[in-house]
């Protein structure tokens, strides 16, 4: 008996010891994602919604998509804005270039965009109305990106356009390098640890 305390003790010294060790090789874990297929669709213009694109695939390991046009936009901001305004103004939905080929492998599907002229680009409502796609079931979460307003209206459009969805909590930020794990984690798709 008194062999098999001491094995005990010696067991419990050393177990939490071992526990403690670290490996520096990878100091900066990724949170493990739950079981889902993800696709991180996106339109970016300037680059910035593309930034957090990157950042929610980095989080979640998911697939990047970004939606482009057959007619790209001007590098310019000011002729973009215009072009911008008369699609929207017009209602014109620019023919897209590229195409999700395997779409129904996803059952969580990102969206991101910048917020132009008080709501998402033509583009997006391209990509969404296409009849290449059917958004019936799945997972969807809005995010934008946006200079000074008019995120909600921008999130709220998304949610609008694929009305047969489950749609979680959306994100906006004026910032390319925002840190969205908090956003991630709240909505479930990261775990908390």
């Amino acid at each position: 008996m008194r062999y098999f305390v001491l094995a005990l003790l010696i067991m419990l010294v050393i177990c939490p010891v071992s526990a403690c060790s670290s490996n520096n090789d990878n100091i900066e874990e990724t949170p493990e994602i739950r079981d889902r297929k993800i696709l991180i669709a996106y339109f970016s213009w300037g680059g910035t919604t593309q930034q957090v694109a990157e950042n929610i695939a980095k989080h979640t390991g998911g697939t990047l998509f970004r939606i482009e046009t057959v007619e790209p936009y001007p590098s310019e901001y000011v002729p973009c804005t215009e072009v911008a305004k008369v699609e929207r103004d017009e209602g014109i939905r620019p023919d897209l270039k590229t195409i999700v080929e395997n779409l129904d492998q996803y059952d969580t599907i990102f969206i991101g965009c910048p917020v132009w002229w008080h709501t998402a680009p033509m583009a997006i409502w391209s990509f969404l109305e296409s009849e290449n796609y059917d958004f019936k079931g799945k997972t969807i979460i809005p995010f934008c990106t946006y200079a000074a307003t008019y995120r909600d209206e921008t999130l709220a459009k998304i949610v609008e356009l694929t009305p047969d969805s489950e749609h979680l909590k959306g994100f906006g930020t004026t910032n390319k390098n925002a840190d969205v794990t908090d956003w991630l984690k709240e909505i479930g798709i990261i775990s908390n640890q």
